[in-house]
């Protein structure tokens, strides 16, 4: 699926239908499926952990709405095999609607199940990992986990829900990967406000889009440690309350209907050298915010301030620390590229992006935080 057909002569704003966040949530989601007059047969997909922590919770939810339940497991990689797989289980219940319950890769891969069989999809993450749950959009990988291509679909989740007793069991460094997708909302929104550039919905981005995108940052710094801090004491507070609508709901709408720019590109490219693949999306967005800002020739002090954020929850701010050791000049040369590659967010800068800059930016964003490390 390409992307949706718009002008950014047209403002453009996308939000799920219904967001539900709270601790034991889960409770709920049979309830919140009713209420939708979504009544099955259900198909819910669920990463193998999260599975063995609610399947008797969900049993209970759906028996007492009478919603006939299936649990397929997820296998771990949002591939084109994966979702084609998922439609043959689909079709073979006979389901009218599907369920995704686990990390980003898992949700995506359901509301993809979703959009071949042109049926409503519910996201349940069981992280607080990425911005992805409140999206109209996949991000599809290779079986080998290099970045493939986004799927865009018609319309965001019809609901999604979100516990955060889960996120608080978690480890720490799913809260801190999402903080980093979160962390280049705002300023990846600001540059497409700029260049007045289309947003992920191919349209112009609304105040309410750009509000949304500023106060997640506001969040960030001012939640963000605390946050950490709960997850670490397996405790659900208002700052983990707060964190966790930052990185799902806010860098969610703030990312969809504000706008992508360098740091998501260079997160795509960083995914062809394999050392990266085991890192995490908001980890390797992270280093692109370094990268996007340093290409942009953003002032010192706010690059300083990205840098101590990231330092003090504990975000790369290094090639190492997503994984590239040792970076040859062939390797750079096949990460800038990729960067650029067309039809890429970098695209939405406004001046023209080349792979010579993305490379040096790499290098000067590499230095810079080893520096200060």
């Amino acid at each position: 699926m390409k992307q949706q057909a718009g002008s950014p002569n047209l403002l453009v704003f996308g939000s799920p239908s219904r967001y539900v966040q709270g601790e034991d949530a889960t409770r709920t989601l049979g309830t919140e499926m009713s209420r939708l007059g979504f009544i099955g047969p259900v198909l819910l997909l669920a990463s193998s952990i999260v599975r063995e922590q609610l399947e008797a919770t969900w049993q209970v939810a759906f028996e007492t709405e009478n919603i006939p339940l299936t649990i397929q497991t997820f296998g771990g990689e949002c591939s084109q095999n994966a979702i084609d797989a998922g439609v043959d289980i689909a079709k073979s219940i006979g389901a009218t609607s599907i369920v995704g319950a686990g990390g980003g890769k898992c949700l995506d891969t359901g509301r993809a199940i979703a959009a071949t069989l042109d049926l409503p999809v519910v996201n349940c993450p069981s992280l607080a990992s990425s911005d992805a749950p409140c999206s109209a959009l996949s991000v599809v990988y290779t079986d080998e986990g290099a970045f493939e291509q986004y799927l865009f679909y018609k319309k965001n989740p019809d609901l999604v829900l979100v516990d955060t007793a889960l996120v608080a069991k978690a480890p720490t460094r799913f809260l801190v990967a999402g903080m980093g997708d979160a962390l280049a909302t705002w300023f990846e929104a600001r540059t497409v406000i700029e260049a007045g550039s289309p947003n992920q919905l191919n349209g112009g981005t609304t105040q309410a889009a750009g509000a949304l995108a500023k106060r997640c940052y506001e969040i960030l710094l001012n939640d963000g440690l605390s946050a950490c801090q709960s997850v670490n004491s397996q405790t659900v507070t208002p700052s983990l309350d707060r964190i966790v609508e930052a990185n799902t709901l806010l860098s969610g709408l703030g990312f969809e209907s504000g706008g992508l720019a360098i740091a998501h590109s260079v997160h795509n490219g960083l995914t062809t050298a394999p050392g990266t693949h085991e890192y995490l999306h908001g980890e390797k967005v992270a280093f692109g915010l370094l990268v996007q800002l340093i290409v942009e020739e953003r002032p010192q002090e706010e690059i300083d301030e990205v840098l101590a954020f990231s330092r003090s929850v504990g975000l790369p701010v290094t090639l190492a620390e997503v994984g590239i050791v040792s970076l040859d000049s062939s390797m750079l040369s096949a990460i800038a590229t990729r960067s650029v590659a067309e039809g890429e967010t970098a695209h939405h800068e406004p001046f023209a992006v080349t792979a010579s800059m993305i490379e040096k930016g790499i290098i000067a964003a590499d230095s810079l935080g080893r520096r200060q490390g």
